[in-house]
């Protein structure tokens, strides 16, 4: 029988709502409107594809994971990796379902993040930082479909200049992330040889890097209030967010453990979170 409670937690929820929002936050940065429908179908695909990213990572990381979590769901037993096969392929089919309901451009967008997906999990993690920025790649795709899914509208170029500084900013704060993850999974990734700038390295060098990458995250944060692309509504959350991933980043450095890389690597999420929502704020004018 299936375990509801440990299929839910190999989805990993919080992940698929951000990613779901994060459509929404797209669309109303090109559009500065919401349509009902596209805009439910685009929460739809962002979330069943995202947990299809999820589950897919951990039927292909298991024997990474029964060293680094052996508690997850498929190194515990409480979810059979044929399951999690078979409940990869059904979110991708609900997602790309979705995509296609809405538009071809949708469509074809969305496709293009299963594919990365596929390539990241069954070859490019291997590969370390290039397999970092692909995942970082893929979460900044979903403000780019949210821009793709009015049907027979077009943007401005001034809405579409504010989409690339935001999805430059969450390339560069997820990369930094998943760089810092790398620490905590040395022990793992020796597992499946997964050349991460932490097993190349080591743990320092990994620190610095991460601590790098947020901190231009941070640096790129002004462009869009000294350019009149947002609102003053951007100005307090993003300077929230901006701090934290800044004490992140000295965290880190000061401490670049396989504890406190972690515990840094669930920070920085809540100040991406928290940086969606002020992309949202600054977008409404």
């Amino acid at each position: 029988m299936v375990d509801i409670a440990a299929s839910i937690r190999l989805l990993r929820p919080v992940n698929c709502l951000m990613v779901g929002f994060a459509v929404l936050v797209g669309e109303i940065i090109v559009h500065k409107t919401v349509l009902p429908l596209p805009t439910l179908l685009g929460f739809i695909t962002g979330f069943t594809l995202t947990g299809a990213a999820m589950v897919s990572n951990d039927y292909w990381d298991r024997k990474v994971d029964a060293v680094n979590s052996p508690a997850r769901p498929i190194p515990s037993g409480r979810v059979k990796p044929r399951e999690a096969a078979t409940f990869t392929v059904l979110l991708s089919a609900a997602g790309l379902t979705a995509a296609y309901l809405t538009n071809l451009p949708s469509f074809l967008t969305a496709s293009t993040g299963l594919l990365m997906f596929v390539l990241y999990n069954y070859r490019v993690k291997l590969l370390g930082l290039l397999g970092n920025m692909l995942v970082s790649a893929s979460l900044a795709l979903p403000l780019l479909y949210g821009g793709v899914i009015h049907p027979q509208s077009s943007a401005s170029t001034r809405n579409l200049t504010l989409l690339v500084f935001f999805e430059l900013m969450i390339f560069l704060a997820n990369t930094g992330r998943e760089v810092n993850k790398g620490i905590s999974d040395i022990e793992g990734d020796r597992v499946r040889n997964v050349s991460t700038v932490a097993r190349k390295h080591g743990p320092k060098a990994a620190a610095q890097l991460s601590a790098v990458l947020y901190l231009v995250a941070v640096a790129l944060s002004p462009l869009p209030l000294l350019l009149n692309l947002v609102s003053w509504l951007y100005i307090p959350l993003v300077a929230i967010a901006d701090l934290g991933l800044v004490a992140s980043a000295f965290i880190l450095l000061k401490d670049y453990s396989k504890q406190n890389a972690l515990k840094v690597k669930r920070m920085a999420l809540l100040w991406m979170l928290l940086g969606l929502l002020s992309f949202v704020a600054g977008a409404l004018q």
